[in-house]
């Protein structure tokens, strides 16, 4: 469970008292077995059921992303997924506005693929280090230097980066989308650990760019060691994960395949799945029946999202919760996101 402290005094927003504790207990049936009271579930019911009714009287639609925290997952988003499923969905948005719930880099794919929509983010300057590892002067001289490879580049990038990619991926879809390209030697950026795991995986020449998912690199053998309980324990690791830690595993992926692990799974084994806690409180609340391990991985980044800063923002947006990008840009950069959402 991810605690996040209390920022706001006890306020009803006008809800009865019936309104909030029929609010309380909806929380509860989801998120009580996380770790989350009742009181905790009472204490932020009047912010959910006031995100829930402007969200609907503005015309908003809330993605989130599977690393959020169970509040905002089970109290007020309207789809919650990985990068390559909410960048689906962003597609198939009716509302005019978007507001996610994620990493900046996100929001930018959701505006790369709807310019006509505003798309909002809770708290501008949200980074990630692998985003924040690579700019566009980079790919470029790699292009330069291995003139006609394609170039892979990972979803967690600029839409600076993106423009200069010639297809997208997210670890759901990488594996499919290096083994279809019609080329012996691809660039990919700037994962280092994936575009290693996909050269063992494929057999290709995968020309590597030296960037890092902090909370997934950080998984040495000895971590996975104190993790995994017993010799029984199903090791499902994502592939941001080093190469030692991916020869370790039974399964890997990215969290969608996770996902689709868990629902189709009947395994009365313990499921250790390495990568954001955020993730793993999500299945444990969706699939009751299976033994999911904590991995205690936190992004800090992700957390940075609350409650409180998503009603601010559906109250009164302010120009820096406004995603905006140069149109040549834009452009380019949605060659390879709807390339990607070809895979």
């Amino acid at each position: 469970m991810v605690i996040i402290e209390k920022q706001i005094e006890h306020v009803t927003f006008g809800f009865t008292q019936e309104e909030i504790e029929k609010e309380a207990q909806r929380l509860y049936s989801k998120i009580g077995h996380l770790g989350w009271t009742l009181n905790d579930c009472l204490d932020i019911a009047p912010l959910t059921l006031r995100i829930n009714k402007l969200k609907k009287k503005r015309g908003v639609h809330i993605l989130a992303h599977s690393y959020q925290t169970p509040d905002i997952i089970f109290g007020v988003a309207d789809n919650v997924g990985d990068s390559l499923g909410l960048s689906k969905k962003a597609t198939e948005v009716k509302e005019n506005t978007i507001l996610f719930c994620g990493v900046e880099f996100m929001a930018e794919t959701a505006k790369i693929l709807n310019p006509e929509k505003t798309v909002l983010v809770p708290k501008r300057g949200i980074g990630c280090t692998l985003a924040d590892s690579i700019t566009r002067e980079d790919v470029r001289k790699l292009k330069e230097k291995y003139p006609g490879a394609p170039v892979v580049c990972y979803v967690n990038t600029t839409a600076e980066v993106k423009a200069e990619a010639d297809v997208c991926c997210t670890s759901a879809n990488a594996r499919k989308i290096v083994e279809k390209l019609d080329s012996d030697t691809i660039i990919f950026v700037p994962d280092y650990n994936m575009g290693v795991n996909l050269a063992k995986i494929t057999g290709k020449r995968i020309i590597t760019y030296n960037g890092h998912c902090r909370t997934h690199d950080r998984i040495t053998k000895e971590k996975l060691k104190l993790l995994k309980k017993n010799k029984e324990t199903l090791v499902f690791s994502h592939f941001e994960c080093k190469p030692e830690i991916i020869e370790l595993s039974d399964l890997v992926g990215g969290t969608g395949d996770m996902h689709r692990f868990s629902k189709s799974s009947k395994t009365s084994k313990e499921v250790l799945f390495v990568t954001e806690q955020g993730f793993i409180d999500r299945m444990k609340v969706e699939y009751p029946h299976l033994k999911f391990l904590d991995s205690n991985m936190i992004c800090p980044m992700m957390k940075q999202s609350n409650l409180i800063n998503i009603l601010d923002c559906l109250e009164n947006p302010k120009r820096e919760n406004i995603i905006e990008i140069e149109e040549e840009i834009r452009k380019r950069a949605f060659n390879a996101v709807n390339n990607m959402l070809k895979y």
